[in-house]
C-alpha cells in the first residue's frame, strides 16, 4: 500500500455494478446497394423494392435466385370493414407452388402513417376467436394476422414516423404492444434508409409523401407463437 493512502473500510458500502437481466434487442440498418437505381419506395408505399427483396432472402434464409414467397398488404385505414379495402400483393417465384400465398409464412404489412396510433391502444388481455374476428382497428388486425400465419411464421410491420403539430411521433411501441397481446414475439427492428451513396456519405432521397425530416422507415420483425 502507498504510504499515507487511506485504508478501505471493512464494511464499505461502495456501489456495485448491477447485473444485466437482459440484453437489448439488436437494431440493424439497411442501406441500398451502391448501384441500386430506385432507393425510395413507389408512391403510396413504405418499403422500397430492394428492402422487400432482402426480407425474402435474409430473414427466410433463401438464396437470391430463390427468394421465399411473401404476401404484402397495404393498410391505409382501420375503420370497420378494413379487410375488404386492404390491397394485397403476392411476391413469388416461378418455382413456387400455385397456392404459395394461401397460408403465407412471411406476411408484410405496410402501414400508412395516418393510420398509426399516437399512444398505446387499449387492448384486452385475452381475445376469443369470435371477438378477435369481429374486432376493428389494430387489435383485430393483429389477431387475424396471428391466426393466418403458421407457427413461427413471420409478420413484418413497415412504417415511418409522421409529423404532428411540428413534432415527430413514433408509434412503434404501441404497435409492438398490440402485436404481443395477439401472440407475437418481437424479434428485431430494422431501419431502412431512404438515400443513396455519394462518395463517402449518404444523400437522403425520401418519398414525396414522407413528413419533413424523415429519411428512413422502420421495419419490425415479429414471430407468431402458439401457447399449448
Amino acid at each position: 500500500m502507498v504510504p499515507g493512502a487511506a485504508r478501505p473500510m471493512p464494511n464499505s458500502t461502495a456501489p456495485r455494478p448491477r447485473p444485466r437481466s437482459s440484453k437489448p434487442l439488436p437494431t440493424t440498418v439497411w442501406f441500398p446497394d451502391q448501384d441500386e437505381p430506385n432507393v425510395a419506395p413507389i408512391p403510396g408505399a413504405v418499403l422500397p423494392a430492394w428492402a422487400i427483396d432482402k426480407i425474402r432472402t435474409e430473414f427466410a434464409g433463401r438464396p437470391p435466385p430463390r427468394p421465399a414467397p411473401l404476401l404484402k398488404v397495404a393498410i391505409r385505414d382501420t375503420a370497420p370493414g378494413m379487410d375488404a379495402r386492404i390491397p394485397t400483393t403476392p411476391f413469388t417465384t416461378a418455382a413456387d407452388d400455385g397456392d404459395a400465398t394461401a397460408r403465407p409464412s412471411l406476411l408484410l404489412a405496410e402501414l400508412h402513417p395516418d393510420t398509426l396510433p399516437e399512444t398505446a391502444p387499449d387492448v384486452p388481455g385475452h381475445w376469443s376467436e369470435t371477438s378477435g374476428a369481429l374486432a376493428d382497428g389494430w387489435p383485430g388486425f393483429f389477431d387475424r394476422a396471428h391466426r393466418l400465419l403458421p407457427e413461427r411464421g413471420l409478420l413484418f410491420l413497415a412504417t415511418r414516423q409522421r409529423r404532428d403539430s411540428g413534432r415527430l411521433t413514433d408509434p412503434l411501441g404501441a404497435l409492438i404492444a398490440a402485436a404481443r397481446t395477439a401472440g407475437f414475439r418481437y424479434l428485431q427492428h430494422v431501419v431502412v434508409v431512404y438515400g443513396h451513396p455519394v462518395g463517402d456519405r449518404y444523400v437522403p432521397d425520401p418519398p414525396a409523401d414522407a413528413s419533413r425530416g424523415v429519411a428512413h422507415c422502420d421495419l419490425i420483425a415479429l414471430a407468431a407463437i402458439r401457447h399449448a
